[in-house]
């Protein structure tokens, strides 16, 4: 009787498992920021999840994040954009499984430094000058947003008219703690990081995305030119392909 051996199939031929993406939003913007960028990225087959964080404090957002994180099993990508980038680097605390870090024109704060701080380390940002009188809460805190009638030129120059009009209505306050709250023990020192930045920012001055990227180490930093601080919603397709570029390397 002729038996067939049972095929094995080598360990070379077994594609190694994709890592999940996190995404963070930054101040004054919510999840569906990420939009353009999530239907690449499940269109590579990706799993993907936009963590709407609460904008509330930096150690309570990046608590929060940390949380969905430790939740995940496998490697993970952790992206934030803006403000978010601040959570991102605070958010992997106890969270062993996150392989590679993306900044999306944000914030990569060192130990003892804020978003406030480094907006203003270098000149070309115009978001003091745009913000809306402050709101006063019961904490002492204080929401922010922008002027809708400067939302565009401050924050997203080179999306359009009408999809911007949008976006500065459904603004997400965030409060001046939390752009204040200064960060801990970086995770981009012992964690892989790329970033991408537009050239026109008027938020995080281009200048100081240059400083933060050389100063991690940054895997690769790309510069999308003419690129407003939504750079994840002009320019969708750039974004996702870093993204998934650290997303090869983390898997390895």
């Amino acid at each position: 009787m002729l038996t067939v051996p049972m095929a094995r199939a080598s360990a070379a031929t077994i594609e190694p498992t994709k890592a999940t993406i996190v995404l963070v939003h930054g101040a004054l913007a919510g999840s569906s920021s990420w939009d353009g960028v999530i239907s690449r990225l499940q269109a590579d087959g990706y799993m993907v999840i936009a963590a709407a964080d609460p904008l509330r404090s930096l150690k309570g957002d990046s608590d929060y994040v940390s949380g969905i994180v430790k939740n995940i099993k496998g490697p993970v990508v952790l992206v934030g954009h803006s403000y978010g980038g601040s959570i991102i680097t605070d958010a992997t605390t106890g969270a062993d499984n996150v392989k590679a870090l993306v900044y999306v024109a944000a914030y990569a704060p060192d130990a003892g430094e804020s978003a406030f701080d480094l907006t203003g380390k270098f000149p070309g940002s115009i978001l003091p000058d745009a913000l809306a009188p402050p709101i006063a809460l019961a904490d002492g805190a204080h929401d922010l947003y922008v002027q809708q009638s400067k939302f565009r030129p401050v924050f997203a120059a080179d999306v359009a008219e009408k999809q911007v009009a949008l976006m500065a209505v459904t603004q997400r306050p965030v409060t001046d703690v939390a752009l204040k709250g200064v960060s801990g023990a970086p995770a981009w020192k012992s964690i892989p990081s790329w970033f991408v930045y537009g050239s026109a920012d008027k938020v995080i001055p281009p200048a100081v995305h240059a400083f933060m990227a050389q100063r991690a180490g940054a895997k690769d930093t790309i510069v999308v030119r003419g690129a407003s601080h939504v750079v994840m919603i002009s320019h969708p397709s750039v974004v996702a392909n870093l993204i998934e570029k650290a997303a090869a390397a983390a898997a390895k």
